[in-house]
């Protein structure tokens, strides 16, 4: 009786180790949602810049305009606390919705004003293939919003876009998504990051 009860006792502890060894492999595994198409853009120093200059290291991507009231400026100033929270290389691109006004002397100014390091990309380029990139790249809506549709005083004006922050590891597959106004979505956002950046390449 006693082996018995020993077997079974074994048997329960077992089968309790095995579920948390589970449960601890499912927290670890982000989902890998889809890869990135190629895209050839201009960063705020005035280089080109594309998937291969972002290789082999994590990004966080978001989209932005900088005559923004509204979401814009909150989301960069989030942005710029990520810095010193991320692990190394990891890099952060932010992608106007608004090229036309958005050169690269504007997002250079605008950079500066929110002490972006030399890891921050602020990019434009062909207002089609920023809004591709949003729209069949990382699944992530952006349109100009014709005036008849503008609401007044609604901070935005003329452009729609997410305020999701995006994650996409170094080989250019999006990880995960996140609430920009959430800090505990943020917060997963770092620890995401990490996971991602101690996978094997």
């Amino acid at each position: 009786m006693r082996l018995t009860a020993l077997a079974m006792v074994l048997l329960a502890v077992g089968a309790v180790g095995a579920a948390w060894m589970l449960s601890v492999r499912r927290v670890e595994a982000l989902p890998v949602y889809w890869e990135l198409p190629a895209f050839s853009l201009v960063d705020h120093r005035g280089q080109a810049f594309g998937l291969s200059e972002l290789a082999g290291a994590p990004w966080i991507a978001d989209f932005i305009f900088t005559r923004c009231a509204g979401a814009c400026p909150v989301m960069t100033a989030r942005m710029a606390r990520l810095q010193s929270q991320l692990p190394a290389r990891t890099r952060l691109v932010s992608l106007t919705v608004d090229p036309e006004h958005d050169t690269v002397e504007v997002l250079a100014r605008y950079a500066a004003t929110f002490d972006a390091g030399p890891g921050w990309i602020f990019a434009t380029g062909p207002r089609e293939a920023l809004y591709a990139l949003s729209v069949d790249g990382f699944k992530l809506e952006a349109r100009a919003v014709p005036a008849e549709e503008q609401k007044a005083g609604a901070g935005d004006g003329p452009f729609l876009h997410s305020s999701k922050m995006a994650l996409v590891d170094g080989r250019g597959r999006v990880r995960g998504y996140y609430d920009s106004t959430d800090p505990a979505a943020l917060a997963r956002l770092v620890d995401d990051t990490a996971r991602v950046a101690s996978e094997a390449p």
